[in-house]
């Protein structure tokens, strides 16, 4: 039987993984980069990444907002924000990722500008993304493939 990993925490007190996806490239790497989860024992603050339960789903992504009541959270490399995140969907955060022998650390200098970069972009990064798939599309349709 597979636990869940709200049980792990539960029993061990830590949670560790590779990552899966790409919502939060360039910072994390799908299957490459192993991650240390703990427990979430307090509100987590802005700029702190959230393991969360979304239905069935365990997301990864970066509190961009912090709201009385919830959250709002992003991954990297997102363009869509997950309003209403509450305090009882977040299992853990991230405490820190492993890159072969080398260890990220979370609470240096370089990694806080990366996660103050990061948030103060998203709204640029959002529009190019649309932009850039809008042209897309448009010249998919003017030179297509015809059959």
């Amino acid at each position: 039987m597979n636990k869940r990993i709200e049980e792990l925490l539960a029993e061990d007190g830590i949670y560790v993984s590779t990552t899966s996806g790409v919502s939060m490239l360039p910072m994390l790497r799908d299957r490459r980069d192993t991650i240390v989860i703990t427990p979430a024992c307090e509100r987590l603050k802005k700029y702190d990444v959230a393991l969360y339960r979304r239905g069935d789903d365990y997301l990864l992504h970066r509190v961009v907002k912090v709201l009385p009541d919830s959250y709002i959270i992003c991954g990297d490399n997102c363009i869509t924000l997950e309003k209403g995140i509450t305090d009882a969907q977040v299992i853990g955060k991230l405490t820190e990722v492993r890159r072969g022998e080398k260890t990220v650390r979370l609470d240096g200098f370089r990694y806080g500008v990366y996660c103050r970069y990061i948030v103060a972009t998203f709204y640029p990064r959002r529009a190019f993304r649309r932009v850039k798939g809008a042209v897309y599309s448009a010249a998919k349709k003017l030179f297509g493939r015809k059959k």
